[in-house]
């Protein structure tokens, strides 16, 4: 190396005393602790909000479904009163056509003058939130979502209110977070944590809650966003006890402990069937929805799609009344057992295509309650033909496989199906069953009934979760020397000349491959960074100090993850660190230099992981053949 260079500054870590006058401006990184999560001190409190968040998801799920059965009693039996009532016990059959168009004509005013976030089935608009919104959800929508709900669910339509009450509960949590002090991480946790709030009163099912957040809805898997929502979870679960019951919401199937083999061969057809369900029912919504579209070219405004909806729902209703509503009796029954081979069909066949065509109308609903019937139903089917197991063990594992197969969500259908009839003698048929509907759907479907709306406003989600590689690989793994480093007094046009001689000579001691030179002072400690394009363009005969001319460097640490100094090169808007340790003296010492080719280094790596197929162990036989026999002297 040039005479001109200083001698390579020896390696170091940050934050430490800085003696002998050091520059108070260059600060040496403090040693980083690694630890398997990161749980900042601000958790407890967001934790702590998430208890009435989760007690007041509750009380709006409770009155939520009070809601319905009171429109459900006011419009089919014209009496009022919060009791159980279902719309096939209509007063008159004309009802069952006429208070679903009512329903849907109420709920397009509402959703063109109040707001349109309404229309849909609640998911895709919690995910939309959390996405591209900041995790904002308006006031009003907190307030119009349900009620349109319970109007169209009251009135006939042949949805659920766990999608509302999704968007309801998540409404509720980010309200709070509004009103608060708190970042948009911090308030997408508390929106969830109501979402899952509202789902687990409803169904009096905080796990399978619990796990549709990490599933759909957090997009991460960390403490500062389980621990709230696994709190307002757990809230609204006992908040729900004294309101709605703690019993299970099914009827148990009656599994026996011990299953015959063939029986679990059968639920791998089971699983097939549900998966081939879910994609047809996936194909039906949105093949309504671009039928609906389609109106806009004839000037029929979306206002009155809910209301074409809503007579599909009632000429559906003619045919199978019990197809109407939330429908839970009809679940009961299928899960029992209890259900004629007349129903069966009925919903099998009504209820799906009422619901897919409806839901594309753009009305208010959800789309769990449904595919409950729907996926009971089609075990119903199947249990006319397969051997008998339980009264509703084939209706059971089919239900969870059309969970898995819709949502692509198998953990949450495996475990909502547990916690709604408590048969946990079901768990493995019901494991067979939703991975193979889940295999079947996310092969041959690109989307599922959640995502494919989001897609269509141009967003891109994907439910792949993996460990980032970068925060595997630490920066001493990958940094390069810092070989070249410059004295504070030498002239900046000298270093410049120096530079240009080098790149017209090409650069024979390697003075060019480093772009971020360290900056020494007259005592060899670190005074700052100075950029090769910013010396290379400088006048050669400019005689200011190279000191004028540095900057403080952005720095790291040896043992930082690159996922770290990632974050750091964004927020300091850099594209190369300094990596600094504390020298004998405490003073810093310039070590490496880490840039954003070591980041995609580390990428390259995990695409060659995952890419590159080798072969490690051979057979001992095999790799003799393969080895070259020794030479013969």
């Amino acid at each position: 190396m040039s005479a001109s260079l200083a001698p390579e500054p020896a390696a170091t870590p940050v934050e430490a005393p800085r003696p002998h006058g050091h520059p108070p401006h260059l600060a040496v990184p403090s040693i980083p602790v690694l630890g398997d999560f990161h749980v900042p001190p601000r958790v407890l409190a967001i934790t702590a909000l998430a208890v009435p968040v989760g007690a007041v998801a509750a009380l709006v799920a409770a009155g939520l479904l009070k809601l319905i059965a009171l429109i459900t009693n006011l419009g089919f039996r014209w009496r009022f009163g919060f009791g159980s009532a279902v719309p096939a016990d209509a007063t008159h059959r004309w009802l069952l056509v006429v208070m679903p168009v009512v329903g849907g004509l109420v709920i397009g005013l509402m959703a063109r003058y109040g707001s349109e976030k309404i229309r849909g089935h609640g998911m895709p608009e919690a995910i939309e939130s959390i996405l591209v919104g900041g995790s904002r959800v308006q006031p009003r929508v907190a307030v119009l979502k349900p009620a349109s709900a319970a109007i169209s669910i009251g009135t006939g339509g042949p949805f659920g209110a766990e999608g509302p009450i999704i968007m309801t509960g998540g409404a509720v949590g980010s309200l709070m977070a509004q009103l608060l002090r708190v970042t948009t991480d911090e308030r997408k946790a508390l929106l969830v944590a109501g979402s899952a709030a509202g789902m687990a009163a409803t169904f009096n099912a905080p796990l399978a809650s619990i796990l549709l957040a990490v599933e759909l809805l957090l997009f991460e898997w960390r403490p500062r966003s389980y621990l709230p929502v696994a709190v307002a979870a757990v809230t609204a679960t006992l908040v729900r006890g004294p309101l709605l019951g703690t019993d299970p919401l099914f009827g148990g199937a009656h599994v026996p402990a011990h299953l015959a083999l063939p029986d679990y061969g059968l639920c791998l057809v089971a699983g097939a069937a549900a998966g081939l369900l879910a994609l047809g029912a996936t194909a039906l919504v949105y093949f309504s929805e671009d039928c609906f579209s389609r109106f806009t070219r004839l000037r029929v405004h979306w206002m009155w799609w809910p209301a074409l909806g809503g007579l599909i729902i009632g000429l559906g209703g003619l045919v199978e009344p019990r197809t109407l509503g939330v429908g839970y009796d009809v679940i009961d029954a299928l899960l029992t057992g209890h259900a004629t081979v007349g129903l069966v069909v009925g919903v099998l066949v009504v209820k799906t295509l009422i619901w897919g065509l409806s839901l594309g109308s753009g009305t208010s609903g959800g789309v769990l309650a449904p595919m409950f019937m729907v996926g009971g139903a089609l075990g119903a089917a199947e249990a006319l033909v397969f051997p008998h197991v339980g009264p509703g063990f084939w209706a059971l594992v089919s239900l969870a496989g059309v969970l898995g197969g819709v949502m692509r969500s198998p953990l949450t259908g495996i475990v909502f199906c547990l916690e709604l009839t408590h048969e946990i003698n079901a768990l493995i048929p019901m494991v067979i069953t939703a991975s193979t509907a889940y295999l079947l759907s996310v092969t041959l479907l690109k989307r599922s009934v959640l995502t494919e709306k989001l897609a269509r406003r141009g967003l891109h989600l994907t439910r792949e979760y993996s460990v980032d590689p970068l925060e595997t690989h630490l920066v001493r793994q990958l940094e390069t020397p810092a070989a070249v480093t410059f004295r504070a007094d030498r002239p900046a046009g000298e270093i410049t000349a120096l530079l240009r001689t080098a790149h017209d000579a090409g650069d024979p001691e390697g003075l060019l491959a480093q772009r971020l030179y360290p900056v020494l002072d007259a005592e060899g400690a670190l005074a700052g960074v100075v950029t090769r394009g910013r010396l290379i363009h400088a006048d050669p005969t400019d005689r200011t100090p190279l000191a004028s001319l540095a900057t403080p460097p952005v720095t790291a640490h040896p043992d930082e993850t690159l996922r770290t100094l990632a974050n750091r090169m964004a927020h300091h808007e850099v594209t190369r660190l300094l990596v600094v340790t504390p020298g004998p003296d405490g003073r810093p010492e310039a070590e490496g230099i880490i840039t954003l080719r070591h980041l995609l280094t580390a990428r390259r790596i995990d695409h060659h992981e995952e890419h590159h197929a080798e072969r490690v162990l051979r057979w001992r036989g095999r790799r003799a053949a393969e080895m070259p026999a020794p030479a013969r002297g």
